[in-house]
């Protein structure tokens, strides 16, 4: 056995929802550059046709997306709206994530045998409300990855700075730009990363493939990343590009996405593919595997305190 012993005692709803936020912190301190240069690459050409856009790329593939924010605007760049993206996460992945096997349970009557469709649900739910919860927190960290490309125009001092600005210029509604492809999208990702994730461990455990330690959950992670991918990058890209863009620019998500058909092409849809790719597969695997073994070292933790001596 690798990492922390399971208990027998399951975690409780309060040690997943601290486990989940905890290790979705940690996850995006080691992957965030890989978050950075998504989003680059995804508003790139926001404002050109796909034939102008390629041809002035600022920005090649992932390594040559970092490199050149290193060269042009430093090393610290690549982490660009940290602070509002752990703050996103702290609240974000404990009720996306943390809330998933509780959810799962009622939706199910207490069953422990989950259908799929209770599964979806559960995801479904909880990645909804998740962003009714941390959307601001959401626009800011897009907004920080993105202002380098604005030229000067519009900049943020700080964390708190760009709520301020935000909230002063756009209103509160500013906000919560872009809700409904976020909802939308997380209703997506959290339905194709943690059902996923579920089944690929039930399916290791069940045919004795693998017992339940990193191995497991680091393949688990690994699939449910890749599968996560492919669903949801198109609703990230026009998310992305909306959440970034100037007031009036776009009257809506779908007019955002229509917008993008007319002048890129339906490529531009999976802008930034790789960088998503690379930055979930190893989200899910840091997260996931961190996830896994918090929930068991902080049970583990209650167990020992509430054992009499």
């Amino acid at each position: 056995m690798v990492g922390f012993k399971a208990t027998d005692v399951p975690p409780t709803a309060t040690v997943k929802f601290l486990g989940a936020g905890t290790a979705a912190c940690i996850a995006d301190l080691i992957t965030f550059p890989l978050d950075t240069a998504k989003v680059r690459l995804q508003i790139q050409g926001e404002s050109q046709g796909s034939v102008r856009a390629a041809a002035s790329a600022q920005y090649r593939g992932v390594l040559g997306t970092i490199l050149t924010m290193v060269r042009t605007e430093g090393p610290r760049s690549l982490y660009n709206g940290l602070v509002a993206g752990l703050q996103r996460q702290m609240s974000f992945a404990s009720v996306r994530i943390g809330l998933y096997d509780s959810v799962k349970q009622f939706y199910t009557k207490g069953s422990e045998h989950a259908g799929l469709g209770s599964r979806l649900l559960a995801g479904s739910t909880t990645g909804a409300l998740a962003v009714a919860v941390a959307q601001p927190t959401d626009v800011v960290k897009v907004r920080f990855q993105a202002q380098a490309r604005a030229g000067g125009g519009r900049g943020y001092q700080s964390t708190v700075d760009a709520y301020r600005t935000i909230a002063r210029e756009e209103g509160l509604r500013g906000l919560w730009k872009g809700t409904s492809p976020n909802v939308a999208r997380n209703a997506i990702v959290n339905c194709a990363e943690l059902v996923t994730y579920d089944l690929i461990k039930e399916a290791l455990l069940k045919a004795n493939i693998m017992t339940d330690d990193l191995p497991c959950h680091f393949t688990s992670a690994f699939g449910a990343g890749f599968c996560t991918t492919v669903i949801a990058s198109p609703v990230d890209v026009v998310k992305t590009r909306y959440m970034n863009s100037a007031l009036g620019q776009y009257r809506s998500a779908g007019h955002c996405a229509l917008t993008m058909l007319q002048k890129e092409g339906p490529r531009a849809f999976y802008k930034g593919f790789m960088p998503s790719f690379l930055r979930l597969g190893s989200w899910n695997v840091v997260m996931f595997v961190t996830y896994e073994q918090l929930k068991r070292a902080l049970t583990a933790a209650c167990a020992s305190r509430e054992a009499p001596f």
